[in-house]
C-alpha cells in the first residue's frame, strides 16, 4: 500500500532542523549552498582547504540561527573524511544530506598532462565523492536522505583542455545513477547539480588560460540572456535535498542557462540562433 503523503504547502521547501555536509564550502557554489540550506533550516557541517572562507561561511550559517561544524580538510584523504564525516555526526546528529561540492581543475592539453597532475585531478573530482559517500552513508538518517553531486556542464559534452576534468565530471555523474539504484532502498536520493556559466572565484583564471570564451561578441553560448549566479545552484541543491525533491533521484539537474539543452546553437544578441 502506498504510504498517505501529506500535500505539498510552502513549508515543504523547509529543510527544518536536517543534518548537511557541504565539501568545498569556503566559496563559490559550496559557500552558496551551505549557507541557503541554513536559512532554509538546516545545521551544516562544512570543509575545505581554504581556512579563512571557511570561517566566513560558518559565520554565515550560524547567522541564520543553526550550527555550523567547520573542519579543515583534503576530501582527497580518505581517514580525514571519515574523521570529518563522524564528528559531523556526532556533534549534530545523523546526516540527512550531503553535498558533494568539492573539484577543480586547470587547463592543459591532455598529452601535457603528467601521471602525477592526472592522479590529483581523479582524486580531486572522482575519488574524493566515493570517500565521503562510503563515509557518511552509515551515518544517514534511518528516513532516508539526499546526496547532490556538484558536477558540469563538461560532463555531458567534450572538454578541450580539461579532459582528465571532464571525464571525471562524466564518472560522478554515471556513479550518481548507480548509487541511486544501490541506496534506494535505504531510501537515500541521489542526484547532480551540472552548473555552467556561474562566474566563481575559483574559476576566475580558467577562461583567461584556456581562451575558451574569446569567441564573438555578436554570440552568447547560453540561450538565456542574463548571467547564472551561485545561488542558482544552491537553489538547485535546496529543491533536491528536501521534500519537493522526494520523488527525484539518479538524474541531473542543469544549472546552465540552457547551454546543456542548446547543444551548440548560439544566442545571437540582436535576436535568433546560430550554430
Amino acid at each position: 500500500m502506498t504510504a498517505v503523503r501529506p500535500p505539498l504547502a510552502p513549508e515543504s521547501v523547509l529543510l527544518s532542523d536536517r543534518v548537511a555536509v557541504v565539501t568545498g564550502a569556503a566559496r563559490g557554489i559550496g559557500r552558496a549552498t551551505a549557507e541557503a540550506l541554513a536559512r532554509f533550516g538546516a545545521d551544516v557541517a562544512i570543509c575545505d582547504r581554504e581556512t579563512t572562507g571557511l570561517a566566513d561561511t560558518a559565520a554565515g550559517i550560524e547567522a541564520a540561527g543553526r550550527r555550523a561544524h567547520p573542519a579543515e580538510l583534503d576530501v582527497r584523504d580518505r581517514a580525514a573524511v571519515d574523521r570529518f564525516v563522524t564528528k559531523a555526526a556526532d556533534r549534530l546528529g545523523p546526516l540527512d544530506i550531503v553535498v558533494n561540492n568539492a573539484g577543480g581543475g586547470f587547463f592543459a592539453e591532455f598529452l601535457e598532462i603528467s601521471a602525477k597532475g592526472q592522479a590529483a585531478l581523479v582524486d580531486e573530482n572522482f575519488t574524493s565523492v566515493t570517500h565521503v559517500v562510503r563515509a557518511a552513508v552509515p551515518l544517514m538518517s534511518g528516513e532516508g536522505g539526499a546526496i547532490v553531486n556538484v558536477t558540469s556542464v563538461e560532463a555531458h559534452r567534450a572538454g578541450p583542455g580539461f579532459a582528465v576534468y571532464s571525464a571525471m565530471k562524466a564518472a560522478v555523474a554515471n556513479l550518481t545513477k548507480s548509487l541511486a539504484l544501490e541506496l534506494a532502498e535505504r531510501r537515500i536520493r541521489v542526484t547532480c547539480v551540472a552548473p555552467d556559466m556561474i562566474p566563481t572565484p575559483g574559476d576566475a583564471g580558467l577562461a583567461d588560460d584556456s581562451a575558451a570564451m574569446e569567441l564573438d561578441r555578436a554570440y552568447d553560448m547560453k540561450p538565456l540572456p542574463y548571467e547564472g549566479h551561485v545561488d542558482d545552484c544552491a537553489a538547485a541543491v535546496i529543491y533536491l535535498a528536501g521534500d519537493l525533491g522526494r520523488y527525484v533521484t539518479g538524474t541531473t539537474v542543469h544549472v546552465d542557462g540552457g547551454t546543456h539543452g542548446a547543444g551548440g546553437w548560439r544566442r545571437r544578441h540582436d535576436g535568433g540562433f546560430v550554430l
